[in-house]
């Protein structure tokens, strides 16, 4: 579960793109997470934690914004969990490989944290109509995951690691389930 946390919700948000449609775009932005986690997952490997600098090199941001950044984004996790991101981050932010991108990497994850905590706000502020219909447009939008996705998104729900509320989490589950 460490290596799905770690990479997934690292890499989904770096590399979480929505896919245009008709259905809500907020709908479209979880399953665009949810499926990106899951290919992320298959590819994962072990992140080695490396100790963060005073300051990331060639930027102004230090480790502390990132992890605060990280645990207002992400409180829906636990903080195994969001330490975990944070260690995938600053490996990455710290592998000699990325220096030239350090300052773009950042950024973008910055957005895509913030987004995750609207989608958050947003969704915790839905009423229970507005749920049921996102959990059936969920239900209809799952259909187009290839089995092994919808397994390992079935995990995801059981393991409440999509950035959804606790009650929207057992609609969607429960949607997943009557797939």
């Amino acid at each position: 579960m460490g290596r799905l946390i770690r990479k997934g919700v690292f890499f989904t948000l770096l590399l979480c793109c929505c896919t245009p449609a008709s259905a809500d775009p907020l709908l479209m932005f979880l399953l665009g997470i949810a499926k990106n986690m899951v290919v992320d997952y298959a590819a994962s490997r072990p992140v080695v934690p490396v100790e963060p600098p005073q300051r990331y090199p060639g930027t102004t941001v230090e480790p502390e914004q990132l992890r605060r950044l990280i645990d207002e984004s992400f409180f829906y996790l636990g903080d195994s969990q969001r330490r975990e991101i944070f260690d995938a981050l600053n490996a990455a932010l710290m592998d000699p490989k990325n220096a030239a991108v350090r300052g773009p990497m950042i950024d973008y994850f910055a957005e895509r944290a913030l987004e995750v905590r609207a989608a958050q706000i947003r969704l915790a502020q839905l009423g229970d109509q507005e749920k049921q219909s996102l959990a059936e447009e969920f239900r209809k939008g799952i259909t187009s995951l290839s089995p092994e996705e919808q397994a390992q998104l079935g995990r995801l729900l059981r393991e409440h690691l999509l950035p959804v509320p606790g009650d929207l989490n057992q609609l969607l589950l429960a949607a997943f389930d009557s797939k």
